[in-house]
Order: structure tokens, then sequence, then C-alpha cells
């Protein structure tokens, strides 16, 4: 299935935004930029808002339709496995194949002595084409690349073969996440990660690693920017390189997951993508969601009073609802204003206090981060706050529209 060299992932918790979203990738496409759209959410996020993935593809199709979009467009079922996956399979053309809780269980032992079999083949040293170092292959390499990836790509195989067989094969874009764990991937692990996958016959569009430093939900990248550059720099290669030699799809691209506002390497990846001229997918999640309560508290009245209201009721049950993001997020307690203190702002104040612009005085990234897992409190508000999306969709569009545009895909692509 053809998917494009570039692609952007965008979350809609409540479903409301699709056509602002579309308009944002609508302008990338009119500065000559061609991103695809794909809207994602994951099983987490269904059972959160008590919505079903049917909404996700009818959200899709009407921002589509709606703004006559020609090109194609994806339903990315987020972060499923096995136990989760028939929800997804009707309307979804994009599956994400979450395998990271695998990674580190043991696989079998004639599993694992096929592996090696399979790399016999590779030799004794492989040197891919601007990566200084070679890969030394050992017995005890292969042994510890098996011993923490194996299984959890025979697990993604399995999720693949279930989808095919109701899909069929062709009809639908396969991405590889192993982003949600402590511990990077690097480069050499991507070597026979890929090496892994093509050997399970997972015919791979995109592979979503975990990249050294913090890539928290809603906030700047944390870490080492010059070492997440050479990591980026050296998968690409390698991905180049498997795809060549291990038959991989020639359209496989790397995937920056909780890749929403990570504005320090943006330009890194920029850079990067250019200088090879690669493609990239990167997933935002929450970002549109916190733009929807942005727009309600600069509309004032009703928005604002909501949209305190959600911060109030998060800010007493912060435990609750950062227990599931625990690996995502980093919140100073101390930097948390009182729920009496944001009763007495403006909607300006609020929306300049959540609003992601790096050096604004206001700026707080706590409190962003925590609204971010708040949004099931919005959720239990049900149709009161979705009807004030409704009543304030104009300013809340547009909100969701330049923060897509503006700060993201501009930053991304170099416009």
């Amino acid at each position: 299935m053809e998917f494009g060299k570039y692609s952007f992932g965008v979350g809609d918790r409540f479903n409301h935004e699709g056509q602002a979203q579309l308009r944002a990738l609508i302008k990338a496409n009119k500065k000559g930029i061609a991103v695809t759209p794909v809207w994602n959410k994951s099983n987490r996020e269904h059972d959160i808002v008590y919505s079903e993935p049917l909404g996700t593809r009818e959200e899709a199709d009407a921002a589509v339709k709606a703004l006559a979009w020609e090109n194609p467009y994806f339903v990315d079922a987020d972060h499923i496995n096995l136990g989760n996956v028939d929800r997804f399979i009707e309307p979804s053309n994009f599956f994400t194949l979450d395998v990271a809780m695998y990674i580190g269980n043991e696989a079998s032992v004639e599993d694992v002595a096929a592996f090696k079999e399979t790399c016999k083949l590779l030799g004794d040293v492989v040197t891919i084409p601007g990566i200084e170092e070679p890969i030394q292959i050992t017995k005890e390499l292969l042994e510890d690349v098996a011993g923490k990836y194996l299984a959890a790509i025979k697990e993604a195989g399995k999720i693949y073969r279930h989808i095919e067989t109701v899909k069929g094969k062709g009809n639908f874009v396969t991405e590889v996440s192993m982003d949600e764990v402590e511990a990077p991937q690097t480069p050499v692990d991507m070597f026979f990660i890929l090496k892994m996958i093509a050997n399970e016959n997972i015919p791979a569009q995109t592979i979503a690693p975990k990249f050294t430093g913090r890539f928290n939900k809603g906030v700047d990248y944390v870490g080492d920017a010059e070492q997440f550059a050479k990591e980026f720099e050296q998968d690409v290669l390698v991905i180049d390189y498997a795809v060549k030699e291990f038959g991989l799809p020639a359209d496989l691209k790397l995937s920056v997951h909780s890749g929403s506002d990570k504005f320090t390497i943006y330009p890194i990846m920029a850079d990067i993508i250019k200088k090879y001229d690669k493609g990239l997918h990167v997933k935002t999640a929450g970002t549109t969601w916190l733009e929807e309560v942005i727009g309600l508290a600069v509309s004032g009245d009703e928005g604002l009073a909501a949209a305190k209201e959600i911060y109030t009721k998060a800010l007493d049950r912060k435990e609750e609802l950062c227990a599931p993001y625990a690996d995502v997020i980093d919140i100073d307690d101390s930097k948390l204003p009182s729920a009496e203190e944001v009763e007495s702002w403006t909607g300006e104040k609020f929306g300049n206090t959540l609003r992601h612009i790096p050096g604004h005085a206001d700026y707080n990234p706590n409190f962003r981060q925590l609204i971010h897992v708040g949004y099931k409190v919005a959720a239990e508000m049900g149709e009161r706050y979705t009807g004030l999306l409704k009543k304030y969709a104009d300013v809340v569009g547009a909100c969701v529209e330049e923060n897509i545009y503006d700060r993201h895909l501009k930053r991304l692509f170099d416009l």
C-alpha cells in the first residue's frame, strides 16, 4: 500500500478536530511537502473516552470529504496487540504492532537457533555505508540481541499474520513499535531487529524505536541532542542497508513516537532526512486535545470555566491520571499552580501557560503535562465538553490548525 515519503500521525481524543488537522497538512502540501495524514488512537484512549475505532474512521472520512482531499490517508490502530487488535481490524488500514512488553522475554531454543542460522550469510563483519564502526558479528552478540528482541519480533509476526488473514496482503500499512521501554535501541540493535522482521516476512513500512533521551508527552525533548543526532542518522543508514540486503519494503522509514513538541530535535531530523533523501513518520498524540483546552480557555465564559474545571479535577486526581503514563511524563509538583491560583486566571493567562511557546514567560511544562493526561476528566464531562467544542469550534479549530502547521510541520520540514 502506497504510504508516502512523509507522514504525520494526528491523535484526536474526541473526534472533533479532523478538519482542522487536515487543513494544517493541506498547507504543507501547498508548500511542496507532500505529507500523508494518519489519524491515530490507541486502545487505551478509546477505553478512557468511551469511544470505538469506527469513530476515528468516520472522523477521517468526513474530514477528507469536506476538504476534498484526494491523496492517501490512513487510520492507525495505535499500539495494538493480539489481545485487542480485532477491535480495530475493520476500520483501520494502518497497524502499530506494539511489542515493547515482549522485549527481554525468552525465545525458544529452536527460534534462537534458526535466527543464528540465518545470520551465517552475513559473515563475520558487516560494514554499513556511512557508519565508521563495522558490526563485528560474534556468537555473544547474536545471543544478546536474540535474548532481547527475538521474542518481541516473533510476537509482531503473529499479530501481522492475524491481521493479514482478515485484511489481505498489501491492504494495510504495518509499523513495528518498540519505543515504550526504558533502554534505547542502538543502531546495531536496529540492524538485527530489521533482520528479524525480514525473517518473519513482516512488510514493515515504519519502525518506531526507543531513542536516547526523554520523549515525554506534549513537551520538548530532554537529553543529549548530539547523541540523538548520531543515533538517528545511523538508524537511517541501517534502514537503507536493510532494505537493500534483507528485502524489506523500499519505503521503510523511521517513526518517532511521542513526536509532538520535540522542537529541539526537529531541525536535526529535518537535516538528516534531507541529507539522505529519506522519509519520516512522526506521531503526535494529545497535542490536539491540549489545543482544545487552550481554545476553550481563550474563548472565555463557559469555555474558560470548563478549562479551569479540567485542571482543578486533574490536580486532585493527579496520581490516578498519571499512572498509565508514568514512563512518558515528568511533572515537578512544586511547579504546579494551585487550583485557587488558576481560578483567578484570565483565558489569555490560562492559554499562555498551557500553549507550548518555548521561552514564553507564562509557559509551564508541568501544567501542560498534567492537562495532557487529564483528558479522562473531559471524557467524564460527556456532552457538556463536546458541546463546548461545537460551540467554540472556530476558535478551537484555529488553535489546532496553528499548532500542527506553525509549531510542528514548519519546523519538521523546514517550511
